[in-house]
């Protein structure tokens, strides 16, 4: 299978590593195909766009007829025999009117139908946070429309493969509320996926082991450092900018700020009654995952975290994104109280 290269920073393009168990997962779904949706979610940057790229290389070997989508970044892929679809979607991402996005992501679903019509027997749709670019209210509404696809096709068709990729919290909590969609979590790479990554990068300004413990094993994390020139600090201040952690300090009550205090220890803190409001706050800006499943390989789509790490942040039930993620609101909340 050739393996696809894919932008880490500006400037530095790394090949695709790692991700086995993953992979292997794709093509337990190529032999049985999907009865539902499969949405995979994890950590902002943890791989799942790089994985699924990897995914329609695969499944094209397997002769499947592929359709990628990534609304946000307007990206696409048509591995298929049939012209027009390639061309539909190269005429929706160049689309100027601020409607590219959603065209795209229907699309998706429209010319898996379409292809369904011309027998096609074997089909992929691989979509790729299109929720964000849909809108999380419309994201149950996606999920059944690609269900449907699969359910009342408009043909005879062998095998399709159907998946979702979000790292959007509130997208689970509104897919979760219907039975159309096995969820599967991502985690970030494991040390040893994520020291091939490393390797890859030329004059490294930061040790293996440093970088390791800065970004729990997150791709995209590793990336931000690069393109910081390798400042922890610098990285820092532009996720607590980006996630408006200062407002997000002003709003919090005493008790509340005490609970984040001690999630910063131990994020398993904050999954109790009384505080899920303010665990859903902090899925919701993406600086945490919530409702880990059971460490069984079966339950994640690559290999699991740990069962606790405090190092990385990573609790039974929450864990930070990733330890700069949880630096950031440390010193956010530090800077609040001498204001």
């Amino acid at each position: 299978m050739r393996r696809i290269k894919s932008s880490l920073a500006v400037g530095l393009s790394v090949e695709f590593v790692d991700r086995e168990l993953a992979l292997k997962r794709v093509e337990e779904w190529a032999d049985r195909g999907t009865r539902l949706v499969q949405v995979v979610y994890g950590p902002e940057g943890c791989g799942k766009s790089t994985w699924l790229k990897q995914s329609a290389e695969l499944l094209k070997e397997l002769g499947f007829h592929v359709i990628y989508v990534n609304p946000l970044q307007r990206e696409y892929a048509a591995y298929v025999d049939v012209k027009d679809v390639a061309k539909r979607l190269a005429e929706a991402a160049a689309e100027r009117s601020g409607v590219a996005e959603v065209r795209l992501a229907d699309l998706a679903v429209q010319l898996a139908a379409f292809l369904i019509k011309k027998r096609r027997r074997k089909i992929a749709i691989l979509a790729d946070d299109v929720f964000q670019a849909i809108g999380v209210d419309k994201a149950a509404s996606y999920v059944k429309w690609m269900l449907s696809v699969i359910e009342h096709p408009p043909g005879e068709y062998e095998r399709i493969v159907a998946v979702a990729a979000t790292s959007e919290g509130a997208t689970r909590r509104e897919i979760g509320r219907h039975a159309w969609a096995s969820q599967y979590p991502m985690w970030n790479m494991a040390r040893d996926g994520f020291n091939q990554l490393y390797e890859q990068i030329p004059s490294a300004g930061l040790s293996a082991e440093e970088a390791w413990r800065w970004t729990g094993g997150n791709p995209r994390m590793l990336g931000e450092l690069h393109a910081a020139g390798w400042s922890v600090e610098e990285t820092i201040r532009q996720i607590a900018e980006m996630k408006r952690l200062a407002a997000l300090a002003a709003s919090l009550t005493a008790e509340e700020r005490e609970w984040l205090e001690e999630a910063l220890e131990d994020p398993d803190a904050l999954f109790t009654r009384e505080r899920l409001p303010l665990l859903e706050r902090l899925v919701d800006l993406n600086l945490v995952v919530d409702t880990l499943p059971e460490r069984d390989a079966r339950s994640w789509i690559d290999t699991p975290p740990p069962e606790k790490n405090g190092e990385l942040g990573i609790g039974r039930y929450v864990a930070w994104q990733t330890p700069l993620h949880r630096e950031a609101v440390r010193k956010t909340l530090r800077l609040a109280k001498t204001r």
